[in-house]
């Protein structure tokens, strides 16, 4: 997705706070609104995950199909997500945002009241295009309502904490709405959330879109958004029957090939999606790897454990939630210091060293196994592997955006919003389905999390020899806007 960051918005609604001053009412209204919509997305990613068991029982899917209702969402999130950011940009984002919120709200609604798989995984395939919509589009509208300078930074850096934070408190929702109430109340609690968001959004929000208003990339839409749902099915697919499937190998093969094409389309293309010239400097390249990888290993490690504390473990949805809720503290705690940590390390240091302690906490938990005691190991483990997670999160935005040009800077914004949204999409379909398809489940677990533990502390050996040493000096915390 390209923003631009020279932009047309009302006149009467853009916030013009001079540098350094606090936010108006008014701002905090508009911040209110594009914060709980991304919440509310990021809630979505997780808070159906605790309560899959209690869903497959209810609705007759298979243990193997579960992973549908995770991956129904983020076929369309994860493929729609740069087309749909360019549209916004095109014809208004302000738009785009009040439509996404509303399909939002109405699949939440066929989700909570499905009667049968197809309607309920129907339901979950446009809260993924929704969101593919919203996304974007927040994040746009965020950078081009609040001024370059401390309330920006001070948005953007509440706006990232929330996104890592919501996806922790969907986990423990979703055990207590799943225990008190039923699995349908955590859909229900996403159509609550879209009903008070869509009618506050468009009095405060003003439109926005490039001035200039090139013509689409059609050619480079297409072959991203073929390519992404090609490779997320095939993938999908492939964990769940195996690559022999010729259905898997063809759309493994087209998914490849399309991304490809893109890349070529993107080299020549007028108005790209995306811009190549900015993925091929360093910060930009090796800070998303870094980002790309921490969302995506994170979201397979919380899938893998839910299964495992209550298949193997016979937790309630509650006490898993509990267990989370424990994890989601510590992710707290994690974003008072991490600010601190890249003052005093520097961005790039911190994003290394945050890598390899999630690799090293995750590695701590193929020593799981089916004694109770193990809770308390799964408990610890996963919690500090959240607080270098969530480390790892603020300093990979950091160092995208450390050293862009301010007439770039929309579109290194554009390319850490796309690599959440990615690496929340494919870590699930890639690994987690391993656990609910092997035929012994605590092992299939612990192959999920060996092979977790190895791609993230070869991400962090990566992104440590792609960045190279940091000489620049550290970045204060006060400028970091969010202390």
């Amino acid at each position: 997705m390209a923003i631009d960051t020279t932009e047309t918005t009302s006149a009467s609604s853009t916030v013009h706070s001079p540098l350094g001053t606090r936010l108006s009412t008014r701002d905090k209204l508009v911040l209110f609104v594009l914060c709980a919509a991304q919440f509310m997305v990021a809630l979505d990613f997780s808070v159906l995950n605790v309560a899959l068991p209690v869903l497959g029982k209810d609705l007759g899917m298979s243990q193997t199909a579960l992973q549908w209702a995770v991956t129904a969402f983020a076929l369309p999130s994860g493929g729609f997500l740069l087309l749909f950011g360019r549209i916004g940009d095109l014809y208004g984002r302000r738009r785009l945002f009040l439509t996404g919120l509303a399909l939002f709200g109405t699949a939440s609604l066929l989700a909570t009241f499905a009667w049968d798989p197809a309607s309920f995984l129907t339901g979950r395939a446009l809260q993924g295009l929704a969101a593919a919509a919203i996304v974007p589009t927040g994040m746009s509208l965020l950078t081009t309502t609040f001024p370059e300078g401390p309330a920006r930074d001070r948005a953007l850096g509440i706006s990232g904490t929330l996104l890592s934070l919501g996806f922790t408190v969907g986990m423990v929702a979703g055990g207590v709405l799943t225990d008190v109430l039923s699995w349908r109340s955590t859909m229900g609690l996403l159509a609550v959330f879209a009903l008070i968001v869509l009618p506050l959004a468009p009095g405060l929000l003003p439109e926005s879109r490039t001035p200039d208003r090139p013509r689409l990339d059609i050619p480079g839409a297409i072959t991203v958004t073929g390519g992404l749902l090609a490779l997320i099915y095939a993938l999908s697919t492939a964990a769940e029957r195996g690559f022999g499937g010729a259905d898997v190998l063809v759309t493994l093969a087209a998914g490849v090939l399309l991304l490809a094409a893109f890349v070529y389309i993107e080299s020549r293309a007028h108005a790209p999606l995306v811009s190549l010239p900015m993925l091929r400097r360093r910060t930009v390249a090796w800070g998303n790897l870094g980002g790309l990888v921490t969302f995506s290993m994170m979201s397979t490690v919380v899938f893998a454990l839910t299964l495992y504390l209550q298949e193997t473990l016979g937790l309630s949805a509650f006490e898993t939630g509990l267990v989370f809720g424990v994890q989601g503290v510590m992710s707290a705690v994690a974003g008072v210091y991490a600010p601190k940590v890249i003052g005093r390390f520097g961005a790039r240091r911190t994003l290394v060293g945050s890598l390899a302690g999630q690799g090293l906490f995750v590695a701590g938990l193929v020593l799981l196994n089916a004694h109770t005691w193990s809770v308390w190991l799964a408990t610890a483990a996963v919690s500090l592997a959240s607080m270098c997670h969530l480390g790892a999160i603020i300093s990979y935005g950091l160092t995208v955006t450390s050293g862009v040009p301010d007439e770039e800077q929309g579109l290194a914004t554009g390319l850490v919003t796309s690599t959440q949204q990615v690496g929340l999409t494919i870590g699930i379909p890639l690994l987690g389905v391993l656990a609910t398809t092997s035929s012994d489940l605590l092992a299939g677990v612990h192959t999920v999390l060996a092979l977790d533990a190895v791609i993230v502390l070869a991400a962090a050996v990566l992104v440590a020899a792609g960045l190279g040493r940091d000489r620049s000096r550290p970045v204060e915390a006060e400028a970091l806007g969010l202390r």
